[in-house]
């Protein structure tokens, strides 16, 4: 079942979207509900000064998978179409990162089973890519928490050449990413080589409206947090709220109330089911042998410095710390240090090389 040689260490990759530095309650974030991720932090490295490569999706997802900056790989912002011909007006599908060598592609040259569950927004997403022998992947970019648009290649569509087909996602984005992630790591249980595994959340990226997350999570929030902890500065002068970054601006205290109450309700469920995958390495003897990251794609401002949204894909764009910094935690008990917080200057650019290191 999975490697359990410590030459050979599991790899969990779990990567959130949109997710400022800020929003972790062991970031300073006291009202964030997020036990699991305090508690990978407690029994690993948080780091404080971890950026991305490109405050927008695309360009950071390609850094952190070839090692390369945006100028390098030539995936210079977010990604509008290419995932699908079969999707409405998508177009031309188009595998950005064709040509490229990924540390997937070489992990997997290595007899590492390679899986991803969850987002890609790097182009074509009906064509298993880089090294993945699971594909179970968001179909776009972001969209509905609920009855998301996915495609999933079984492996004997993998290993034939064939395509994913393209289904609907039956429940909460989040629940459904973790299930065909867990189910992957079943279904490899008699395996004896070690995974690669990239859970990929489209969380908490917008939409942050109360029928698009657990009622009770943000019926909890919206009641209970006065947000206090979240800083909140007058609307910048040159914002504009734009669909698809974060669709509204919270300018008076209660449309910040029910912004925030979204964005606290997407990250407390997947911090849930970040517990569930965590839950299932130490079931099955595997969490000293396998290393976890969790980072996010690139920051975000909810209301910081007077702005709603990311740096780039938001108006206006931006480079505070909130919009580039982001969080980020490695965690294996016996082989990470534990409880530390590290201060030096590092990037997903730095991802890449330190795990095939």
């Amino acid at each position: 079942m999975a490697s359990t040689d410590p030459k050979r260490p599991n790899i969990l990759f779990i990567l959130s979207d949109d997710q400022g530095p800020w929003a972790m309650n062991c970031a300073g974030t006291p009202e964030l509900k997020t036990p699991n991720l305090d508690q990978l932090a407690a029994t690993g490295v948080r780091f404080d000064n971890f950026f991305c490569a490109s405050p927008v999706c695309s360009p950071a997802r390609a850094t952190i998978l070839t090692g390369q900056m945006p100028s390098q790989h030539g995936v210079q912002d977010f990604l509008r179409a290419g995932n699908s011909a079969d999707l409405p007006d998508d177009g031309k599908r188009i595998q950005y990162l064709e040509g490229r060598t990924t540390y997937t592609e070489i992990l997997a040259a290595n007899r590492y089973d390679c899986g991803l569950s969850g987002k890609w927004h790097l182009g074509d997403s009906a064509a298993p890519q880089a090294g993945f022998s699971f594909w179970d992947v968001h179909a776009t970019g972001s969209g509905d928490y609920y009855r998301a648009p996915m495609f999933r290649a079984p492996a004997p569509s993998i290993s034939s050449g064939q395509e994913a087909e393209q289904y609907t996602a039956d429940g909460y984005v989040s629940d459904v990413i973790t299930d065909n992630a867990i189910g992957h790591l079943e279904a490899q249980s008699g395996s004896g080589n070690p995974f690669s595994l990239n859970v990929h959340y489209t969380a908490p990226h917008a939409p942050w409206g109360r029928d698009q997350h657990p009622k009770d999570l943000y019926d909890d929030y919206f009641e209970n947090c006065a947000f206090d902890s979240v800083r909140w500065d007058p609307i910048h002068p040159n914002h504009l709220a734009k669909e698809g970054s974060s669709g509204s601006v919270g300018a008076t205290g209660e449309e910040r109330r029910a912004i925030l109450s979204g964005y606290f309700a997407a990250i407390t469920a997947m911090d849930a089911n970040i517990g569930r995958l965590i839950d299932w390495l130490e079931r099955n003897g595997l969490r000293e042998n396998t290393l976890i990251v969790f980072t996010a794609d690139n920051g975000m401002n909810m209301g910081h410095h007077g702005i709603w949204g990311k740096g780039n894909g938001t108006y206006p764009p931006n480079m505070f710390d909130t919009a580039v910094k982001v969080p980020t935690l490695m965690s294996r008990p016996g082989h990470v240090p534990q409880g530390v917080v590290n201060t030096d200057l590092l990037s997903h650019y730095d991802v890449m090389p330190t795990l095939l290191d």
